[in-house]
């Protein structure tokens, strides 16, 4: 099992890089960028290639509508290239308050699209020349809708690896299905050890009886906070901001995915409540919905022993690389500890 950790959405790059360097030097194999609607995940990731020598850099995540195929392949090309062969690629369809609200594109056929995305991305990786005939894109473009003047183009530059690993980050059935069959990897979101099984065994084995063996075994990342103590339970509050928000305000009601998420782990309940709660401004009171169940599971907070536990549970969940978020004054210290209990 691999050693991830997310980073936050802003920062001071300078900083972020000395600290990320010396989580480099404590073990930690991965780090993901996320690209929400903030600054673009793209640069930081440049930036932390020339700032690191081993660390794999992760894009968590590139939505798939604000970049062409042929922007998202250079992407992806020039990434690796930099890192020398360290690029996760990230992709996820976002949701459409960010799709539509900030970049101004219509919310449609997600799960094609992110399956065309994967096809386009992995025919440009081998440098042959983008030809596609899909549902969503079409390459090159026809001549009834352009100048006509379009020709199949490969990639100009050599790729540092032809199979720069692509994750999708999914929570629907379908889309897990489709990330079983298609991806590297999966990347799930408040992720529940014991109910994974409950809510996407079936999905995980549709896709994975599709999957082609020349891919391997799916990879899944996941995680949560981290606090190791007697007495650091309290630490799990922390969490309930997050939970709240996109349980109960990532989305609209009746279009919110996290919100269904919490519904097929059994908290049909809770998850109304704090819905409710939250779209009605009282986020506090969203906050304290929140199951502590639900944050005890999803989360490494306690005794070395307990952590040692959870960690076990990640793993028999399937978990290859464990997304840690190091609540302590010194994160490279707890990345050293975790290494050792993965060893």
């Amino acid at each position: 099992m691999k050693l991830a950790m997310p980073l936050q959405y802003a920062g001071n790059p300078r900083e972020t890089a000395d600290q990320v360097a010396g989580l480099e030097k404590a073990g930690l194999d991965q780090i993901w960028v996320a690209e929400p609607y903030g600054f673009d995940a793209v640069s930081l990731m440049g930036y932390l290639a020339a700032r690191t020598e081993t660390v794999e850099l992760g894009a968590g995540i590139l939505n798939v509508y604000s970049r062409t195929p042929g922007a998202m392949l250079q992407t992806a090309a020039g990434l690796d290239n930099v890192s020398g062969g360290r690029v996760i690629l990230g992709l996820g369809a976002s949701g459409p308050q960010v799709i539509e609200g900030f970049h101004g594109m219509p919310y449609d056929r997600p799960l094609t699209r992110t399956r065309e995305l994967i096809e386009i991305l992995r025919l440009g990786l081998r440098r042959e020349p983008l030809e596609y005939q899909g549902k969503v894109f079409t390459l090159p473009l026809p001549a009834d809708q352009g100048l006509g003047l379009g020709k199949p183009l490969k990639l100009l530059n050599r790729p540092e690896r032809p199979d720069v690993p692509l994750y999708v980050a999914a929570l629907g059935d379908k889309n897990v299905a489709m990330t079983a069959e298609l991806a590297d990897g999966w990347l799930p979101f408040l992720f529940h050890p014991e109910k994974a099984k409950d809510v996407w065994g079936d999905a995980l084995a549709r896709g994975r009886a599709k999957r082609s063996p020349e891919l391997g075994p799916l990879e899944i990342s996941a995680g949560g906070l981290v606090a190791i103590g007697e007495d650091v339970k309290p630490m799990l509050d922390f969490m309930r901001p997050m939970y709240a928000l996109y349980v109960g305000g990532m989305g609209a009601r009746g279009k919110n995915f996290y919100n269904e998420l919490a519904c097929q782990y059994g908290y049909e309940e809770e998850a109304k409540e704090i819905q409710d709660l939250y779209l009605s401004g009282k986020k506090r009171e969203a906050e304290a919905k929140v199951p502590l169940e639900w944050l005890e599971a999803g989360n490494l907070v306690g005794p070395a022993s307990y952590v040692q536990e959870r960690i076990a549970a990640f793993r028999e969940a399937g978990v290859t690389s464990l997304q840690v978020y190091p609540a302590t004054d010194d994160p490279a210290a707890t990345i050293t500890q975790l290494k050792e209990w993965l060893a």
